[in-house]
């Protein structure tokens, strides 16, 4: 089954206001930015997004939120992007903040089909707020939900027209859990290659989780830190 769209707009066309997204990415590694932009470009409203970070100004999730395309996040480290921390601040976002490691296990939970899980993350903190909390051991842990989304919006290195991805180097970041916690996956890619010239051995996302792939140009290669004087 060929699962590949001719562009990035046809791909994201279906997506509704007040939909809940995932988006892969740690930092500025391993972003779906094509998938993004064309979802900016749609105007699409009171968009609830899942992310471990929101991009940067101007760049990724950052598009969206000086758009005013986002309504609410769920994330883990925010601290790179001015508008959102405006927005943050002044009311205009809804935030829930979650500990990076429980952020993750929520989504590979969603994408296993487990409701909820204890981690003794977060105990005793604004955290556990609102949150059943039990002893196991002697020790307390805190009931967390598993997140799952309406799409999930994920970046590959590789990918064929079935839909199996293989990620390089760091992009292999929360992309492949998001990738089978979304009802609709749609994966953008750097190549695409047909069905059995990749190694199965190599496949880290099988394509039974992924509805559609796109395939992206013109990718850029930023740096989070850049060094602007010699190292001593």
């Amino acid at each position: 089954m060929d699962k590949t769209f001719a562009s990035a707009a046809e791909a994201v066309a279906d997506i509704p206001d007040g939909a809940t997204l995932m988006a892969g990415g740690f930092g500025l590694c391993g972003i779906p930015e094509k998938l993004i932009a064309a979802l900016a470009d749609r105007g699409c409203k009171e968009l609830t997004f899942i992310s471990n970070n929101a991009g940067v100004d101007g760049f990724g999730l950052g598009i969206l939120l000086e758009r005013r395309q986002i309504k609410r996040m769920i994330s883990s480290y925010v601290g790179e992007n001015k508008e959102f921390a405006r927005q943050f601040l002044s009311g205009e976002l809804q935030v829930d903040l979650t500990p990076q490691g429980t952020l993750a296990e929520r989504i590979r939970a969603g994408g296993a089909g487990i409701p909820a899980f204890y981690t003794p993350t977060g105990v005793g903190t604004p955290v556990a707020e609102g949150k059943e909390v039990r002893d196991f051991g002697g020790r307390q842990y805190v009931l967390e939900t598993a997140l799952t989304a309406d799409f999930s919006l994920v970046k590959a290195w590789k990918a064929d027209r079935h839909g199996n991805l293989v990620y390089r180097e760091t992009a292999r970041n929360f992309n492949p859990m998001m990738a089978t916690a979304g009802r609709i996956t749609i994966a953008e890619v750097e190549e695409l290659v047909e069905p059995g010239q990749l190694d199965p051995d190599q496949v880290h996302t099988p394509g039974i989780y992924v509805q559609r792939v796109i395939l992206g140009t013109g990718y850029e290669m930023r740096i989070e830190r850049r060094t602007t004087r010699p190292r001593a």
